[in-house]
């Protein structure tokens, strides 16, 4: 009867182990940070993304439109890699611009009362934006990619070109590393590679 139920056990986590692996692939970061690309992926139209940024407005990525546009999905508050990630990104948006990256927003599940706060206080510029809902980060599945659990997003960057296709992704955040930080030299040697391998 142990047996019996070890065996099952086993074959649980054998097949979860497959599910996983064969419903994203796995890639190695240029940098040594491991990701997998989640779904939508590159060549997939990015999902609608309509959401309150912490400078009032609404970022609408459909009015972006002729732009390529950088979507970093991240943890929010409760992480302050995530906050050093994007303070680095934008110290160095000369070098993803040269990439040809000409925005960027991060988007979290925080409030946006507490991330326009948070925003100050970092001394940020780039757009905030609060899913509160998480209908956004459902839809482009990075809540599967966090040590949170499916209520938070990971650490993902999904670049939308200037047609609304999806032209690379990274999702770091998942197991087993849980990076939610990682070097901009790294993330951009990822992209770079990324971008030429589908080009």
């Amino acid at each position: 009867m142990g047996f019996g139920v070890a065996l099952a056990v086993a074959a649980t986590v054998v097949a979860a182990a497959f599910l996983w692996d064969g419903s994203r692939e796995q890639t190695q970061g240029g940098g040594d940070y491991a990701f997998v690309v989640g779904s939508p992926g590159p060549g997939e139209p990015a999902p609608d993304l309509a959401l309150p940024a912490t400078d009032g407005s609404t970022f609408d990525l459909a009015s972006f439109r002729g732009e390529t546009v950088l979507l970093y999905f991240q943890e929010g508050l409760m992480c302050q890699p995530c906050w050093d990630q994007l303070t680095e990104i934008e110290a160095r948006f000369s070098d993803l611009s040269a990439l040809g990256v000409d925005r960027i927003a991060t988007i979290t599940t925080d409030s946006l009362d507490l991330l326009a706060q948070k925003a100050a206080d970092e001394g940020l510029t780039t757009p905030v934006l609060a899913d509160r809902d998480l209908a956004v980060s459902d839809s482009y599945s990075t809540t599967s990619f966090g040590m949170m659990g499916d209520g938070f997003n990971g650490h993902s960057f999904i670049l939308v070109g200037a047609d609304g296709t999806i032209l690379w992704r990274a999702d770091y955040g998942g197991p087993p590393d849980h990076t939610m930080y990682l070097p901009v030299s790294s993330l951009l040697e990822d992209m770079r590679r990324g971008l030429e391998a589908s080009g």
